[in-house]
């Protein structure tokens, strides 16, 4: 039986589409391409056509592989624009308004996500949000068994403005604003987040499998799937509470009550499932680092412990992922906040990543909410990161941190605390708080403290031979030390 000719006109008319040139979903219109890097343009077209790529006065060709994928490198350049690049094979792609600058990767759980349009001060901050020389792309939230190619994104890269900006990550915003002005070069921004995720869910399963120690990871999420079904049921009966508490709250014109959370969501908890739907199709795209604000799903009692090694396995696992060695890569160490969580562990355990290269913390222990995991405050958590980033990524010479424990020393029946980054060292009140001693039993109780140059200086009458000493070391603590730069001192313990 033959085709029909309106069959026969169908099917060529659709392989004619499939042949043309078409590039990644990263490459579009408004993008920025990271400034002193190769510069990467791939796609797919026909298996065996030629492709043909021009950028900046150079340009490139390749032929298609049997798949119909394609890649060119071109040469890096300096930051500027915007430019034109031109992409050619049967078919000719322009690719508008290209500005050549620094690409972060902006990635975590919801206080990444959260948008700038419930920040403070939102209605000022998102009127105010023009900046053609910030550019923004967002991806979607999903999951994947296996790494993906492509991102999947909620449309094109967007030029900062209010109405593009309003629902982009706050901290994201506030931290290339800041690069943007400091170091007067494009910025775009990648956000790529999910609110409730664990770092699990983000490293890839090579590197989770590589290291032993990490284990547990896959019999958590065992457990997970094991009781998947019950999981289901207690949601629904959860969803019909928060309708009938909707409902009358609305009839009693009350505020609407918060929509509830639950731990993986859509499989947002899969080990590496979030790795490769929304990082592995980014790590083609030359970056020039990564912010990451993410924790609070690693903070329960039996994860937490765990988080140093993790967090660590994730950032290298990144930086082998994107083949630029060890990139800048700066996080924001948990705000304080009312919660039966090892939030204190878990800050431990992000202040022990500081020892990997290129890394560097943006202490919030002073910003947060007590109240409300969601800190509204997200101007200082991007300025923090930005200052970080200011003196790591760009050699400049600042001061970019608060004070960090670096060792205590014995003085008869007291203990000195020496500190790292502790130039003009001062507690914003009479004396230090939040700093606890013990002896050798491990009993801690309150100490008196007082600043001595760059150290603190700690004692107790009720522990006459202390050994240990430890600041800010509850879930919401009162911390009020700080350095001359004002930017405040991590939480810690001198010993486990």
């Amino acid at each position: 039986m033959s085709l029909s000719k309106t069959a026969i006109a169908i099917f060529v008319i659709a392989a004619a589409a499939r042949a043309e040139v078409r590039l990644s979903s990263l490459i579009t219109d408004h993008m920025v391409i990271q400034r002193g890097l190769p510069v990467h343009v791939w796609g797919k077209a026909a298996p065996a056509e030629p492709v043909n790529v021009a950028f900046r006065n150079h340009s490139a060709s390749t032929v298609t592989d049997e798949l119909g994928r394609w890649s060119v490198y071109l040469d890096p350049g300096d930051a500027g624009g915007p430019f034109e690049l031109t992409v050619k094979g049967s078919n000719t792609i322009t690719v508008r308004d290209v500005l050549v600058g620094d690409v972060w990767i902006a990635s975590g759980q919801s206080n990444m996500e959260w948008p700038l349009e419930r920040a403070q001060n939102a209605q000022a901050e998102v009127a105010a949000a023009t900046n053609p020389r910030i550019r923004l792309f967002h991806l979607k939230n999903k999951t994947a068994y296996y790494p993906l190619e492509e991102a999947d994104a909620d449309g094109p890269w967007a030029e900062c403005k209010p109405e593009t900006a309003g629902k982009f990550s706050a901290v994201a915003y506030f931290f290339g604003r800041y690069v943007n002005q400091k170091l007067n070069v494009p910025v775009g921004l990648i956000s790529t987040n999910w609110g409730g995720t664990p770092a699990d869910a983000w490293t890839s399963l090579n590197g989770i499998s590589s290291d032993p120690a990490l284990m547990p990871v896959f019999s958590e999420w065992a457990k997970m799937t094991n009781d998947h079904s019950t999981t289901l049921l207690r949601r629904e009966k959860q969803m019909r509470e928060y309708e009938a508490a909707k409902a009358k709250a609305k009839e009693e014109g009350k505020p609407e009550p918060p929509y509830p959370w639950a731990p993986n969501l859509d499989n947002s908890w899969m080990p590496s499932g979030l790795f490769n739907a929304m990082i592995a199709p980014l790590t083609k795209f030359p970056i020039k680092g990564a912010i990451w604000y993410q924790g609070e799903s690693n903070a329960g009692n039996e994860r937490a412990p765990l988080y140093a090694r993790l967090f660590g396995t994730m950032i290298r696992d990144w930086r082998r992922a994107w083949g630029q060695g060890d990139f800048p890569f700066f996080f924001v160490q948990l705000a304080n906040f009312k919660t039966g969580g090892s939030w204190p562990e878990l800050r431990e355990a992000q202040l022990q990543t500081l020892a990997l290269n290129n890394t560097g913390m943006a202490v919030s222990i002073d910003i947060g909410n007590p109240d409300d995991v969601h800190p509204r405050n997200k101007q200082d958590v991007g300025l923090r990161l930005g200052l970080a980033a200011q003196a790591i990524a760009y050699g400049e010479k600042i001061e970019y941190s608060g004070p960090l424990y670096r060792l205590t020393v014995p003085e008869g029946n007291t203990l000195r605390v020496w500190f790292d980054h502790a130039d003009g060292l001062m507690a914003k009140g009479a004396r230090p708080q939040s700093f606890e001693i013990a002896g050798a039993d491990r009993k801690y109780v309150e100490a008196e403290a007082h600043i001595d140059g760059q150290t603190v200086v700690v004692s107790s009458p009720s522990v006459p031979a202390p050994v240990y000493v430890r600041y800010g070391w509850s879930d919401n603590p009162s911390c009020n030390l700080y350095n001359g730069a004002g930017l405040p001192a991590s939480p810690f313990r001198s010993a486990p």
